[in-house]
């Protein structure tokens, strides 16, 4: 069954219900969640997709994320995710949201950042290689490895926000 997601405007107010399917074939904004993951030593967790998923196949990714559920918050999605995708538990601190046209459909990305331990256990449907970069070594790796679309933006906006922020 396909996950119901809540509809939304460009004032990210809820319009209603649909499933994520339809707001993905009607062009339909609805929220999203991704979190960037960094270590203690402040390197970046890249993780490669598997090739099972639906969306993006055997493609690179910055943030670990997913769709927001109906009544669910960016904060309580991006949670979720971590623990579904890396198998582990993390407050994630929202940074920004903004309409992300890049991608399959165009929505709501909410960006979060949090610091979680390098042993992290990916689940093996979802995530076929992960690798903790420095921020350097992720500039060369988004040149030349095949990422997400939503990781080249969402990325860029979010080392933009953390230029303004020191």
């Amino acid at each position: 069954m396909d996950e119901l997601v809540e509809r939304v405007d460009c004032q990210d107010r809820v319009l209603g219900v649909v499933s994520r399917r339809e707001a993905i074939r009607e062009g339909w904004l609805h929220r999203v969640a991704v979190t960037v993951c960094r270590d203690e030593r402040g390197r970046i967790l890249v993780h490669r997709r598997s090739e099972q998923v639906s969306r993006f196949p055997g493609l690179y990714e910055v943030g670990v994320g997913g769709a927001a559920n109906v009544g669910e918050s960016y904060e309580q999605a991006a949670a979720r995710e971590l623990a579904e995708e890396l198998g582990i538990r993390a407050l994630p601190r929202l940074l920004f949201t903004f309409i992300n046209r890049s991608g399959l459909s165009p929505h709501w990305l909410g960006v979060h950042e949090a610091v979680v331990p390098d042993a992290v256990v990916p689940d093996s449907d979802e995530v076929a290689w992960h690798g903790w970069l420095t921020e350097p070594e992720l500039g060369s790796a988004l040149l030349e490895w095949r990422f997400t679309p939503d990781s080249h933006e969402a990325f860029s906006r979010y080392l933009a926000f953390r230029t303004e922020q020191s």
